[in-house]
């Protein structure tokens, strides 16, 4: 019994493909360094994000708030060369910020508790005056450097103020107050800024976005967005500094995305306001060796086909492994959000994207979807992608429609047999610190495998198989063949002449 799919040309299935809106950063002093920036140009050079997402902005690595005294007076000045710096860089990459206001400067902080190696302070401010001050000011400088575009750069109060590292004892009151005072001065500056909140994780998101938005009702505040996070394992399990997580049902996350979507229809005053995931990935921890497999990268195939179902945007955590949370990385695989490695070496994962990416440049019109694959119709082609999450090699084979034409198929396989980096660290030993013969070795490791046939159609159709190892993830295009040979020149008598 064949398990061919007829797919049809006319189907119109919804699909959000913002797979290039945002990406998230380590703290944002990182991009000061040129690691940081090496691997943030091959990203935007390969897949091109839209803005990039960081904490830290307020910390004291960027140092922009300080505090002197004058004649027995405390006075207030901002230093923005920091600033500047990095966003001329990513300006200069062709992003923009997505401007996560936080954390505390220690000199405007209430109290002393901070959050990481970096030590981030997340108390709320001494004076609320100082904080929509700075708040304020920093959009003034910034407008006046880059012009109005800056009123299009989405902004979110703070980040997971409902988890007490991040926000001191997780207090709603007082984060509610944050937003409030904070959301309230920005649009008192210029109404066309674009705010957003609560930016909480999946810890009682429930409670948090239905209480938020009461608030917001009983204050006569109508926020931009609603942001939450989105990460799908298990709590981990931890040998020394590294995290070992099962990843969660697939379904059951989507239905946790579509609960809170539907919170925020079930009010009046907020239906169909966009929902940003500004934060997403499996592992939620910055060593969750998960992140360096195969197997993330086909899992993330099935929630990037699905991400956009009840999302405006869902922005990856993190781009690249120059991230220091819980300390400077030992080796270049240890389990890092990035999507790439050190060495500007990309994971599975990265490709994942990059296919994603292709999908959007050859169309919108999505005409088929399942658990995994996609397929997208566009302008006298096909593209898709196949995904194979933790099972055996499977078959996938589709009927699409066509004229009695050659096509040619062009196929861009990941899996653990033709692109997987941390195999082939492993197998050369698990380097700390690579030479560059072993660097070479591991990115030349570290890319699809390029396949082409020709095709031709018969009776309207066009038949495609495609086979997907364990963890693969393949991405296909199915054309029209224009076949313009050089006179005299013969492939076939090239391949049999002797």
């Amino acid at each position: 019994m064949s398990n061919k799919i007829i797919v049809n040309d006319n189907e119109s299935i919804r699909f959000n493909n913002k797979v290039d809106f945002c990406v998230g950063t380590g703290r944002l002093g990182l991009a000061l360094t040129s690691e940081y920036l090496d691997e943030l140009e091959f990203v935007q050079r390969e897949i091109g994000f839209k803005y990039i997402r960081g904490h830290g902005l307020f910390t004291d690595d960027v140092a922009i708030y300080h505090e002197y005294e004058e004649d027995g007076v405390t006075k207030v000045e901002y230093n923005y060369t920091y600033v500047d710096r990095i966003f001329d860089k990513y300006i200069e990459l062709g992003i923009r910020p997505f401007l996560e206001l936080g954390f505390m400067p220690k000199a405007m902080a209430s109290g002393t508790q901070t959050i990481f190696y970096w030590e981030g302070n997340t108390t709320p401010p001494k004076d609320y005056k100082l904080w929509t001050d700075m708040v304020v000011n920093l959009l003034k400088h910034l407008r006046a450097r880059y012009g109005e575009e800056v009123l299009t750069w989405p902004i979110e109060v703070w980040n997971e103020p409902n988890l007490p590292g991040f926000w001191y004892k997780a207090d709603m009151p007082e984060y509610f107050k944050l937003f409030k005072e904070t959301f309230l001065a920005i649009k008192a500056y210029d109404e066309r800024f674009q705010v957003g909140g609560p930016a909480i994780c999946g810890v009682n998101d429930e409670e948090w976005i239905r209480s938020f938005l009461v608030f917001c009702k009983e204050n006569n505040i109508k926020p931009d967005s609603v942001t939450r996070h989105h990460y799908t394992v298990e709590f981990p399990e931890y040998d020394g500094q590294y995290a070992y997580s099962k990843l969660e049902d697939a379904q059951m996350r989507f239905d946790n995305l579509q609960s809170s979507r539907d919170i925020i229809d079930s009010f009046e005053e907020f239906k169909n306001l966009p929902m940003h995931i500004t934060e997403f990935n499996t592992s939620y921890t910055a060593r969750g060796v998960i992140h360096d497999t195969n197997l993330n990268a086909a899992y993330i195939a099935q929630q990037l086909s699905r991400l956009g179902d009840m999302n405006e945007s869902y922005s990856y955590w993190t781009f690249g492994d120059v991230f220091e949370e819980v300390g400077v990385p030992f080796t270049p695989f240890h389990g890092g959000f990035g999507l790439v490695a050190a060495n500007c070496i990309p994971k599975p994962t990265f490709w994942t994207f990059a296919f994603y990416k292709k999908l959007k440049e050859v169309g919108d019109k999505c005409i088929y979807r399942d658990d995994d694959s996609i397929i997208i119709k566009g302008d006298k082609k096909y593209a898709g992608i196949v995904w194979n999450i933790d099972k055996d090699e499977f078959l996938k084979e589709f009927e699409l429609g066509s004229d009695d034409k050659e096509y040619v198929l062009i196929t861009k396989t990941v899996d653990e047999e033709t692109c997987n980096p941390l195999k082939v660290w492993h197998d050369l030993g698990e380097p700390a610190n690579p030479d560059k013969e072993e660097v070479k070795i591991i990115k030349d490791s570290a890319f699809p495998s390029i396949k082409t046939d020709v095709i031709k159609a018969a009776d309207g159709k066009v038949d495609l198989s495609l086979k997907a190892g364990k963890n693969a993830v393949i991405y296909f295009e199915l054309k029209e063949r224009e076949f313009t040979p050089d006179r005299g020149y013969n492939y076939e008598k090239v391949l049999t002449f002797h």
